[in-house]
């Protein structure tokens, strides 16, 4: 894994010559049974060096919790590895949704990452990483809580964590997503898992 990360910061520096990138790498177990990839880190993940840290990343460790999953057994990484930023008109730097165009500058790491990982499960928080991985159009709200097959990757869609914060309507729906990955990780125990 470190090879892959000296490698994609030497691809950043290269390609944001001049511009300061700070990247936030996945981390927890290379040998997880599932890998959660989330859409990219915003302030907090960014000043810490670590995904799903800030408000969206406790409201995930609540629901994981609360499902019996322990987050030191995943591996948790984002589909863009830097955050994504614009000016507000109060002039304060806030975060942005990842362009296509970066999205599908990171896609090729994140599929390595995945194959580093080799996950028996990729559960895609929110759109921008399902549909990275799907390559087509498709809405989280018509697919959420059912697996896909990926290009051979097992897929398993949830909401964005800070869905539920924005939106408390779909707490339930997330939960019983939650829920319902536990399950199927319970049902299916000792395939492999080397955390």
């Amino acid at each position: 894994m470190e090879k892959f990360r000296a490698e994609l910061r030497r691809f950043i520096a290269d390609l944001y010559e001049g511009e300061k990138k700070v990247l936030v790498f996945g981390e927890g177990c290379t040998g997880a049974r599932v890998m959660l990839v989330g859409e990219a880190p915003g302030e907090q993940e960014t000043l810490q060096g670590r995904p799903f840290v800030g408000k969206a990343g406790r409201n995930l460790d609540e629901f994981l919790a609360l499902a019996g999953i322990d987050r030191s057994q995943l591996y948790v990484t984002n589909a863009v590895k830097f955050r994504p930023t614009k000016v507000s008109a109060a002039g304060r730097t806030v975060n942005r949704p990842p362009t296509q165009e970066e999205i599908r500058l990171f896609l090729p790491w994140l599929r390595r990452e995945i194959e580093l990982v080799q996950p028996e499960c990729v559960a895609t928080l929110g759109n921008v990483p399902l549909r990275a991985l799907a390559e087509r159009r498709v809405a989280i709200g018509d697919v959420h809580g059912a697996f896909l097959d990926c290009g051979g990757v097992r897929v398993y869609p949830m909401y964005h964590p800070a869905s539920v914060i924005y939106n408390p309507a779909l707490r339930e729906a997330y939960r019983a997503d939650v829920l319902r990955l536990a399950q199927w990780l319970r049902a299916n125990d000792g395939q492999g898992a080397k955390c």
